[in-house]
């Protein structure tokens, strides 16, 4: 009863197969792939591992990667999957105006949050969560006690901010530098710049949802440049690299508990 979750952002896609469609089933194997390498996992590391009996996935990157995926997923025969946002879902209620425009992986991220919200309660109060996804673009998400995903930020990433100023204005160039308190030189003025938006807009919105459920957020950040970010938020932070697997592994549980 092996289950594979697979996850398309903008620039990779990663896989994971688990022992059973259940949150926190075993790890069996894992793995990532840039896009344009995706036409070699049928015949590289997709050959190497038993064959999955169902699967699901998040895609952010479009029909056109979508389909070379499916084209991979032949190798075996299990239909393909792929998570469309409702308005209800393993626990959690859509509260975006048009819940389909949500992000494939915003919602997913959201389900997976609420599930390690819920376990860490043990059936007592469950806290509101901020969920953090930092990679091409930066979201900042917020969830209520009651599973109520509220709404979030949209922000680009650090790349794309460079590249910005980059293309935007003579003399600027995508830095190497360095996060700085008082920056001196252009480098570590632009990193820095960078890296307290992002960090300044997480502080905000969990200060709204702290005043709006009157309780302290936990905040959970995942995404592949997670790790730049989070050692200079003033808050206190996770950070949970397989949030969007987790949301996976839930809300492929809770369709087969219907």
């Amino acid at each position: 009863m092996s289950f594979l979750a697979i996850d398309i952002g903008n620039t990779r896609l990663k896989w994971a197969q688990y022992a059973s469609p259940q949150p926190g089933a075993a790890v069996l194997a894992h793995g990532a792939v840039f896009l344009e390498n995706i036409d070699e996992l049928a015949d590289g590391d997709w050959k190497r591992i038993p064959p999955p009996a169902s699967m699901l996935g998040c895609n952010v990157a479009g029909d056109a990667v979508k389909r070379r995926v499916e084209e991979q997923l032949e190798l075996w025969d299990i239909p393909p999957r792929w998570v469309v946002p409702s308005a209800h879902d393993a626990g959690v209620t859509n509260g975006y105006d048009h819940p389909a425009r949500l992000g494939a992986d915003r919602w997913v991220a959201l389900i997976g949050a609420r599930a390690h919200m819920r376990d860490r309660a043990a059936g007592g109060s469950v806290r509101p969560a901020l969920v953090v996804m930092i990679g091409t673009a930066v979201t900042v998400d917020a969830l209520d006690p009651s599973g109520r995903f509220l709404g979030g930020l949209i922000l680009p990433g650090h790349g794309i901010m460079l590249r910005a100023l980059e293309s935007g204005t003579a003399g600027l160039r995508v830095p190497t530098g360095e996060v700085r308190a008082f920056p001196s030189n252009t480098s570590d003025a632009l990193t820095s710049g960078g890296t307290y938006a992002i960090t300044g807009a997480i502080e905000r919105m969990h200060r709204h949802l702290h005043t709006r459920c009157g309780a302290r957020p936990a905040v959970l950040i995942t995404g592949g440049a997670g790790w730049k970010v989070a050692p200079f938020l003033d808050i206190e932070h996770e950070l949970i690299e397989s949030l969007i697997f987790d949301g996976l592994l839930a809300m492929q549980s809770h369709r087969l508990a219907l």
